[in-house]
Formats: structure tokens, sequence, C-alpha cells
């Protein structure tokens, strides 16, 4: 990773060219080949440019990592402490950048409902490991939620 690292919140019209085609490239790159047609059509309607705005706007927020004014990563988190999406570009990833943006994502939450004590994800299964190394611990076994399988995992945040 060169250049400068920098990090903030979505701004209103990032959401389709640069948030959401991110999350569709990473999202191809690491896990779309495990779903079925109907989990990809899922995922694709959930990450739809215009919801993720919406939901920002209402109950969630959005944090960006960007290197040299690129986009390399971004979190939405809920109010309620869920992560909702979470990517990083696969040359960035293992370099502190998800674990910084997770922090702050939290922190954003924190803000709009102090009394959060705990967050939860439903991770894929290829990224149980990264979300173990955040402080998740895995709760019970695989689920499908609809057509994507998913594993339930809880961070308590004290």
């Amino acid at each position: 990773m060169r250049g400068a690292l920098g990090y903030r919140p979505m701004r209103s019209g990032e959401e389709e060219e640069g948030v959401c085609d991110l999350v569709s490239r990473i999202f191809e790159e690491f896990v779309a080949g495990g779903l079925s047609p109907e989990g990809r059509e899922e995922f694709y309607s959930y990450s739809d440019p215009h919801l993720l705005l919406s939901r920002s706007r209402w109950n969630s927020s959005v944090h960006l990592a960007l290197a040299d004014g690129l986009i390399i990563a971004m979190i939405e988190v809920r109010e309620d402490g869920h992560v909702a999406l979470f990517f990083v570009l696969g040359d960035h990833q293992g370099k502190g950048v998800g674990g910084e943006l997770f922090r702050r994502g939290i922190a954003a939450a924190r803000i709009r409902n102090p009394g959060i004590s705990k967050a939860t994800v439903r991770s894929s299964p290829n990224a149980v490991p990264i979300y173990e190394r955040l402080g998740f611990r895995r709760l019970e076994g695989l689920e499908g939620e609809g057509s994507i399988p998913s594993i339930p995992m809880v961070l308590d945040l004290g």
C-alpha cells in the first residue's frame, strides 16, 4: 500500500460508481463463486446503490477507506451494531485497513445509539477468520438467510 491513506463517511453520489462498484468487484472475486444464481441475485438486490444510499440516510452509516483518493474499502454498520456490508480490496487486505474501518463504523453506530453493547454480522463462510481476528466469535452453525449461507457472529463491545 502506498500513498496517502484516509478514512471518511460516504458522500452522496459515491454510492454507485465508487462504493457499489467496489463491492461488486470484491464480491465477484471472493464470494460469488460459492453462491447459487439466486444467492447472487439476492446479494445484488441488497447492495443496490439506491438502497445503500437510502439505508445510510435512515439507520446505517457507511464509511470508506481511500488510498491516493481511490476507494479501497467500505463498511456499512447499522445503528444497532450490525455489520451489513464490509469489503476491502484484495491488495489492501491484511494491512489494518479493515480493522480501522471497522472501528470507525462501530464508533459511528455508537454515536447514533450509545447503548449498543455488541456488534453482529452474518459472515460468509470464507470471511469468518477475518471477523475472528477482529474479535468476533461464532454463534450457532451455518445458516442460510434466503439463498446466501452465512455464519452468525457477535463481538461484545463492553
